[in-house]
């Protein structure tokens, strides 16, 4: 802590150093590409939002330099030449003696409250940031990096088991796995083998309680009540949100809920929430909302497997392209849901099948639950590097690189 003494404190205005950008040119969004020349670094939560060709807006001297989204904002690194987004992008310099990297970390560190759409960057020149001395912020700079880095890979590696999944699902659900002959059938091609019923023929169907529960959070009200907020994309159940409901003694068989039940958003904010399912299996007391539909299925099929096939026609995009489906107010026809086509093969390919996909899921999360902790450790060094609460002596610098950027 005795670092602490010579460290200087400096507003973030301070900091910066006047620079001149080659090209004032900005690319408006409607103007990205998929691929091009140049990467577009703009004030979205993306390091790169898009591409273009044109060449006179390149941002190339004075590299690195730190992005400020003014509306967002997010904050990035960049080291490689660029092109802006247009609106609410600033460029940051820092002045001699300030390593860029470690002012980038600086920024971070900063808890700068959200203003909706107005800007931020006026407010940010106004915090203070230490400044030790260079070799102490090239150090701070290096160590949270290296869990940058580390971070970046596993965001990689989610993406691309996000990826198996969606070729695996779409995999399993058109070949089967007998390598059988094909037949083209009204959601394209399916396994010869395979048999096709209505939703309605093969699990029983019932509507969650018409219960007004915004702000119903007082847990002597009832039971828990699971609404479209509680279940998300990935086929999980998020408690983040707890509401309550008196479920009336009529209407327990109805509404409680039993391990095992298949659970169908029908009516969400978002269209491609359309359709979200998720398999109910936690202990205790637990109802359901009116977006919400139970599906209880019969003997012909499993509850995992139509949990499973329900995610993939969401997945497919069936949901969104439905007759009975408004995009604009993100509703699936409840009244129809018992025509949903569903198509299964047998109990063993059903078994196998939700095996596989239950293999790549316990793989995200693990790696989820990886990238998680390694989140916490870098905030939480992030605050303690920046305060000088644990000197970046303590860590092993003996492999980090002399060369810095000033």
């Amino acid at each position: 802590m005795e670092e602490m003494t010579e460290w200087s404190m400096m507003t973030v205005g301070n900091c910066l150093e006047p620079i001149t950008l080659r090209g004032t040119h900005k690319v408006l969004s409607r103007d990205y590409q998929s691929s091009g020349n140049y990467p577009i670094v703009d004030q979205g939560q993306n390091l790169v939002a898009g591409w273009t060709d044109d060449e006179t807006g390149v941002v190339s001297s004075d590299l690195p330099v730190v992005v400020f989204g003014d509306h967002t904002r997010a904050l990035k690194y960049v080291d490689f030449p660029f092109v802006r987004g247009a609106d609410g992008t600033q460029v940051l310099k820092p002045k001699a003696g300030i390593d860029t990297l470690f002012f980038y970390y600086a920024c971070r560190a900063i808890d700068l409250p959200s203003r909706g759409y107005n800007r931020h960057f006026r407010i940010l020149k106004e915090r203070e940031i230490p400044i030790p001395s260079l070799r102490e912020q090239r150090g701070i700079a290096h160590v949270l990096r290296q869990i940058d880095n580390v971070l970046s890979l596993q965001d990689k590696q989610l993406r691309t088991l996000a990826e198996l999944k969606r070729t695996a699902m779409r995999t399993l659900f058109t070949r089967g796995l007998r390598g059988e002959p094909q037949k083209e059938t009204e959601i394209g091609l399916m396994p010869e083998s395979w048999e096709v019923r209505q939703l309605g023929d093969l699990a029983k169907i019932a509507y969650g309680a018409q219960a007004a529960v915004a702000n119903a959070t007082d847990p002597a009200i009832g039971t828990l009540i699971l609404t479209n907020a509680n279940l998300d994309l990935e086929g999980h159940i998020n408690l983040e949100k707890r509401r309550y409901y008196k479920v009336p003694e009529e209407q327990r068989g109805r509404l409680i809920l039993c391990k095992g039940d298949v659970l169908f958003n029908w009516r969400s904010g978002s269209a491609n929430h359309i359709g979200k399912t998720v398999l109910f299996d936690l202990d205790g007391e637990y109802t359901y909302s009116s977006f919400i539909l139970r599906f209880r299925p019969h003997r012909l099929i499993s509850n995992k497997y139509l949990f499973r096939w329900l995610t993939y026609l969401r997945v497919s995009g069936f949901f969104t392209s439905q007759r009975n489906v408004s995009s604009i107010n993100s509703v699936y026809n409840a009244s129809l849901s018992a025509t949903i086509p569903i198509w299964f093969p047998d109990d063993n390919q059903q078994r196998e099948i939700v095996s596989i996909l239950d293999t790549i899921d316990r793989k995200i999360y693990l790696h989820r639950r990886k990238r998680a902790v390694l989140e916490d450790v870098f905030k939480a060094l992030l605050y303690k590097l920046m305060t000088g609460e644990i000197p970046v002596e303590e860590f092993d610098l003996s492999t980090m690189s002399n060369k810095g950027t000033t």
